[in-house]
């Protein structure tokens, strides 16, 4: 790819003009050590003088806005300004552009090519009226037409409202509202709240539980744990059909037009767009961003034979890992990474003294072989070997220095947030009893677990909740090192901390996405039974759950949505826990536990009250009552 140092950009053109294409990130490479992984200033910007098509009437601002990666001082705010609602074709690789200039000496589509240009600005008036920060960047086809901007000068732990418009006009994008995080020392007067969510699969349903917390306006951020696309064909996994909610382009997607167009299409979900217009989103990718099962050498489609190395007429396993990550980073509200790391996602953010987010990716960077399907025999026999890690050596380090220098700081609680279930999980009922856990989980590689483990217990860290997504199911444990550390499942003493994993926004549930509520709660039954550490568990339920980060406890409240078949605004309190300050455990006392009920699932000790929802079709309305 035709590419240029950004300094010797910035050189090149005049400065206020280079500003403007330096303003917009998504020029940038992902990582801040690869530039040629970005797209080249100089080209676009020998464009800026074309004669453009592109007057205020023709542009339209065609997926909303949004914002994320909250710091103390700035927010990354993000747009679309596109002259068309498809994703531009052009596709940037590693070694050259394909097609973006094979045809330069054609005047029409040099015009085509011709950047928008878009203001923006932030306030801490909703009506925009006092700007605080302010600026002007470029756009292009060569990056979907996206917009992401570094909003700087902000005043710690504020609300403020941006939008977009195009230059010199007054066609201006949605109003958006955002939040900055408090400063690292500083004590926060209100809990912190989080809405966390994972596993949004287009074809099976509505994006419901994205609308519920703007609809109650009860968080302050957004956590998503991966799993915002999927890469299959519909029919393959899915019946958009039944919804007309069918994923564009309607087939497995490989290039980097594919991977633009399925996260333009999710984006057309309209509590998806509301969740990212009010709340500032800190998101990490799992597998599906790019493929079913990814580790550093392919996914669960590649069998070992040399068809399975280049698919797609020519699209070789790295490139489609190119496209899937360019297109992640031009269309999600994320900062470059600042180290050198191909591909990273990993980072964290210091709320004040109140709590430490560890955002991991246990899927993309340098994970190795996992369960693909046709080797788990053999994934299950080299499951605790040392060499095995789900993070690479130096993603690995870095988590364990991260959890050191938080206990150190005397933050309050680490949050950690990763993809998959930490926790030993026996699933032998479904997975069979020769193969009892599931070795695409934490359970696979068990040694870096114990890696884990051994650097909470030996340095005393306490306070520390994982989050986790993936399984289309909830799970509620203590965090504990089972056959190494004492443990007690009835009052939880011995645990290092408590894991809070979350079903999917629309995903099916793992054992079925027909399965009825009896039959579900009775494998729920049967797991909280078979698992000592594992207090709650539910299958039946799509949702998401809530989190409240205090001095004195957080506070994990579980919702359930009554049916994704149409979009809606219903949800049913399934289960509330608590962890207080200083006690690593879920409280016995409070809680789902001090009811010593639950509306589905299983609670360890407790009872299932059962949730029974009904249809008034002539209304359309759903009906919620308790019952045995």
């Amino acid at each position: 790819m035709l590419t240029i140092n950004i300094f010797a950009a910035t050189v090149s053109l005049a400065g206020s003009a280079a500003a403007f294409y330096t303003g917009n990130i998504n020029y940038f490479s992902p990582s801040q050590h690869h530039p040629s992984l970005g797209v080249s200033i100089r080209k676009v910007a020998a464009r800026t003088h074309t004669a453009s098509p592109w007057s205020a009437d023709k542009l339209n601002f065609t997926h909303g806005v949004a914002s994320g990666d909250p710091l103390e001082d700035s927010v990354i705010l993000w747009t679309r300004a596109a002259p068309t609602f498809d994703n531009d074709g052009s596709n940037v690789t590693v070694s050259g552009y394909v097609g973006l200039y094979s045809h330069e000496t054609d005047a029409y589509v040099r015009a085509s090519k011709a950047p928008v240009c878009v203001d923006w600005r932030v306030s801490n008036k909703k009506d925009l009226s006092h700007a605080v920060s302010s600026g002007r960047a470029y756009t292009s086809s060569d990056i979907d037409f996206t917009v992401k901007v570094e909003a700087r000068g902000l005043k710690p732990f504020t609300q403020y409202w941006y939008q977009f418009n195009i230059c010199d006009s007054n066609k201006a994008s949605p109003l958006g509202r955002t939040k900055t995080i408090p400063r690292k020392k500083d004590k926060t007067h209100t809990p912190i709240k989080f809405a966390i969510y994972s596993c949004n699969n287009y074809p099976f349903g509505f994006f419901n539980a994205y609308g519920n917390p703007v609809r109650k306006d009860s968080v302050d951020y957004v956590i998503h744990l991966g799993d915002y696309i999927y890469e299959y064909k519909n029919g393959d996994y899915g019946w958009g059909n039944s919804y007309d909610r069918i994923p564009l382009p309607d087939r497995e997607i490989y290039t980097l037009y594919d991977y633009r167009k399925r996260i333009a299409t999710y984006r057309t979900d309209l509590d998806l767009l509301a969740s990212h217009q009010q709340f500032p989103w800190i998101p990490v990718w799992d597998d599906h961003e790019v493929a079913d099962n990814t580790y550093h050498d392919g996914s669960s489609e590649l069998n070992n034979t040399e068809d399975s190395f280049v698919r797609d007429g020519g699209v070789a396993v790295d490139q489609r890992k190119m496209n899937a990550v360019r297109a992640y980073f031009e269309w999600m509200p994320i900062r470059q990474v600042d180290m050198d790391d191909n591909l990273r996602i990993w980072r964290d953010f210091q709320f004040g003294d109140l709590l430490d987010l560890i955002m991991l990716d246990t899927r993309q960077y340098d994970r190795s072989i996992t369960d693909l399907y046709w080797n788990t025999d053999y994934v299950h026999a080299i499951s605790n070997d040392a060499s095995r890690s789900l993070m690479g050596p130096r993603q690995e380090a870095w988590f364990y220095r991260k959890l050191r220098e938080s206990s150190s700081r005397g933050a309050a609680w680490r949050i950690v947030g990763n993809q998959i279930i930490f926790s030993r999980m026996n699933e032998s009922l479904a997975l069979g009893s020769e193969n009892p856990l599931n070795y695409d989980q934490w359970d696979g590689y068990q040694a870096n677990r114990n890696r884990t483990l051994n650097t909470l217990y030996e340095n005393k860290i306490n306070k520390t909740i994982f989050l986790a997504g993936d399984s289309h199911a909830s799970w509620v444990s203590d965090l504990t090192w089972l056959d190494n550390k004492p443990y007690d499942p009835k009052t939880g003493a011995g645990a290092i901390g408590v894991e809070l994993a979350g079903t999917a926004v629309s995903s099916p549930c793992p054992a079925g996405q027909n399965i009825s509520l009896v039959v579900a709660n009775a494998g729920s039954a049967w797991l909280t039974g078979a698992n000592s550490e594992l207090q709650w568990q539910d299958l039946y339920y799509r949702g998401y759950f809530e989190l409240s980060v205090g001095y004195d406890a957080v506070n994990a409240s579980f919702f359930g949505l009554p049916s994704v078949t149409t979009r809606n605004g219903y949800e049913i309190p399934l289960a509330n826990f608590t962890v207080k300050h200083g006690e690593n455990r879920l409280d016995r006392g409070l809680g789902s536990f001090a009811a010593k009920q639950v509306e589905s699932g299983n609670l360890k000790g407790g009872k299932t009250v059962g949730t029974n929802v009904t249809h008034d079709t002539s209304t359309g309305k759903w009906f919620v009552y308790s019952g045995k």
